[in-house]
């Protein structure tokens, strides 16, 4: 199980942004390390939070503190204090399809109001993801798994600075291109098949793009992430946040 417990050194950056160490106000946790390996643990194996180990602690009473934790977007917080450090030369962005097992359905409000839906894989969910020019992930956006790439950019763009964006044929829109052009990015993005005009893209450059590719396999290390088990589009975001966190400080 070792293989699932922060290094000394991981653990050093991810401590001063936990809730409930000393010098908080209010209750001081037991061991918020214990905490976090616990959740990495469900997270890296994809099971049940009643087949987590005992020595972990009680199940039901870290699964309510992780509920906490989601609800109050720390797992987010904590990605985005760990990754201020971006290099922004150049930026990826790509979509992976997850599965979603049938733990991972019904929701309140039911399929619609989470990024669920029916594709040729079945019920998925797609990751829509932006990584920097070290393939460290940026921002990523959730939406149900037949949604076209394409439908996710704008936000992921939105109000960030970067010298060129790297993407497939998926992303070869005029509304994009134009932006891009307008903001002084350099475009490289290979031509849809039936594009009348031609517009060159730097092939050696695009070729880096395999780092976004990376990420998604490393991220996909993560099982309760390469199948989606999780209800609700809050718990599977916090999951990927902190398996993200934890992939920069490798």
């Amino acid at each position: 199980m070792t293989r699932y417990i922060l290094t000394d050194a991981q653990w050093a950056k991810i401590e001063p942004l936990c809730q409930g160490k000393v010098g908080d106000a209010g209750r001081t946790a037991v061991d918020n390390r214990l905490f976090i390996e616990a959740i990495l643990w469900i997270i890296r194996t994809g099971s049940p939070w009643r087949d987590l180990p005992e020595e972990f602690g009680n199940w039901k009473s870290i699964h309510k503190r992780y509920r906490r934790w989601v609800l109050a977007d720390r797992f987010h917080d904590i990605f985005e204090e760990l990754n201020r450090d971006l290099d922004m030369e150049y930026v990826m962005i790509d979509g992976t399809i997850v599965k979603v097992h049938r733990h991972g359905q019904g929701a309140k409000g039911g399929l619609l109001n989470q990024a669920i839906g029916q594709s040729k894989g079945g019920m998925t969910t797609k990751i829509l993801a932006m990584v920097d020019a070290l393939g460290n992930l940026i921002d990523f956006k959730l939406m149900p798994g037949q949604r076209n790439d394409i439908c996710g950019v704008e936000p992921l763009i939105k109000e960030k600075e970067f010298d060129a964006l790297l993407a497939d044929k998926a992303f070869d829109a005029d509304w994009l291109v134009e932006e891009l052009t307008e903001r002084g990015s350099k475009v490289v993005i290979p031509l849809r098949n039936n594009r009348k005009l031609q517009r060159e893209h730097d092939k050696m450059m695009y070729c880096w793009r395999h780092l976004i590719e990376n990420f998604f396999c490393k991220l996909k290390e993560f099982k309760k992430i390469a199948m989606r088990a999780e209800k609700t589009d809050q718990s599977f975001a916090a999951n990927i946040y902190l398996a993200a966190a934890v992939l920069k400080l490798r």
